[in-house]
């Protein structure tokens, strides 16, 4: 097996990533990369199939306490394994490069995707807010997209003051919705149901599915473990930052849906596909609707930046290993790898483009960010076996109970995935039958 902090030569000539982030970074890639769009369109869809103040809050409770117990063993991994590249480091390093192609490959071209849905989104809200953009959607996400790119093409520094930038303005944005909720707000009835609560295997039914739309919401979580390399105490730093940010958001999750509890009875918001938009028009009046898309717009832009820079790393990282074209490996200066963040913004860009060919292909890798997980959940047990006296700065509490409920709940989750959505559940398992080919050819390619 590869030594992870082993040096490729060809890498030194090529340039190397820069020792430079911190805790405060950490925190900002994890918050500007796990909420966005979920948290505005969730609650309607909770609320309509848990029609219970106390169901609707508990789902949320549970999806953070499986976002906590992940964050729990990813820590080990990300600070024993300190490279960049995400979980597809994990899953090469502890069960082979094939186990790391499937997971790097379906984390790429996701990444890529939700960069561009989300800067479609950005621009279906632009131009509802100004009337010379009406129209132009599709123009305003390949343009934000493009001006991100080349923010970060300046290096590191630029990328990740951008995204402490922009995520401080949308935990500000937040904060301000909530404190105007509960100031201004006051009308909605908590206690009124949607509709009768289901009970015994249709309420099982109910709570999976809600679930699976809450743990989709939290997703995102992990993102600091995209720049381990890059954190100058990664020991110390990637647990702090994965605990913190993971809090974060579940804090601001949770307060969120109370505010929304404030302000709207549970019948207004079951159903509503911007839940945060009925409260906004409630607390706000007439412009509560434009203050709501340009508090979107503002949550938006984090996200953007987190998934340009996460995509770029997992791009680099299979490039150094051998599974894509050396270039990709190339870093600049400022400590970029260019070559990886000009592929990754051209996929987005013909997301953008050609938004509804690709629009299965992302729902078909939705699939896999569970299954990614549950990957890297594996890796624990299997290092702590097959290596048990590496150094491991921080070891999972708990182990091997918590890591044992992550991985459970994530095979609940798949379990979930397959009987919900079965027909896009069996395109993953053609799309993962089909990659080991498609592996095998890479290898080739690359050997000669």
């Amino acid at each position: 097996m590869q030594n992870p902090s082993a040096t490729d030569p060809q890498t030194d000539r090529r340039g190397r990533l820069l020792k430079v982030l911190g805790v405060g970074f950490g925190l900002a890639v994890i918050i500007g990369n796990t909420i966005g769009g979920g948290i505005f369109r969730t609650p309607g869809v909770i609320a309509e199939l848990l029609p219970s103040v106390w169901m609707f809050l508990g789902v949320w409770m549970v999806g953070g306490l499986y976002a906590l117990l992940g964050a729990i063993s990813t820590a080990e991994l990300g600070a024993m394994i300190p490279r960049s590249g995400g979980q597809y480091v994990f899953a090469r390093y502890a069960l082979g490069e094939y186990a790391g192609f499937i997971v790097g490959w379906s984390d790429w071209i996701s990444s890529c995707g939700s960069t561009a849905a989300v800067a479609i989104v950005v621009g279906e809200f632009a131009g509802a807010l100004f009337s010379a953009l009406a129209g132009r959607s599709a123009a305003i996400a390949v343009s934000i997209t493009i001006f991100f790119a080349l923010l970060q093409w300046r290096g590191i520094i630029w990328g990740s003051n951008v995204q402490n930038v922009t995520s401080v303005l949308k935990a500000l944005a937040f904060l301000a919705l909530i404190i105007a909720a509960f100031l201004l707000g006051g009308q909605g009835t908590v206690s009124e149901p949607a509709k009768v609560m289901p009970a015994g295997l249709s309420l099982l039914a109910a709570f999976v599915l809600a679930l699976q739309s809450v743990i989709y919401t939290y997703d995102g979580w992990s993102g600091v473990v995209y720049f381990s390399e890059e954190v100058e105490r990664p020991g110390r730093d990637i647990p702090r930052a994965l605990f913190g940010g993971v809090t974060t958001v579940i804090a601001i999750y949770l307060l969120v849906n109370l505010a929304l509890l404030y302000v709207l009875p549970l019948s207004r918001i079951a159903g509503q596909d911007f839940a945060a938009g009925a409260a906004a028009q409630v607390i706000f009046g007439g412009h509560g609707d434009p203050i709501f898309r340009l508090l979107t717009i503002v949550s938006m832009l984090s996200a953007i930046n987190a998934l340009h820079l996460m995509a770029t790393r997992v791009l680099y990282a299979l490039s150094r290993d051998g599974l894509f074209v050396g270039e990709a490996a190339h870093v600049n200066e400022g400590g970029t790898p260019t070559v990886a963040l000009l592929g990754s913004t051209t996929v987005a860009v013909l997301f953008i483009v050609f938004g509804r060919t690709f629009e299965k292909v992302i729902t078909v890798l939705a699939f896999f960010f569970v299954a990614n997980y549950t990957l890297s959940f594996i890796s624990v047990f299997v290092l702590r076996r097959r290596e048990p006296e590496k150094e491991r700065p921080y070891r999972a509490w708990g182990y091997p109970w918590t890591t044992s409920l992550a991985l459970l709940g994530s095979i609940f989750f798949l379990f979930g995935a397959v009987a919900s959505d079965t027909r896009n559940s069996l395109y993953a398992l053609i799309l993962l039958a089909a990659s080991y080919p498609v592996f095998r050819a890479v290898k080739l390619l690359r050997s000669r």
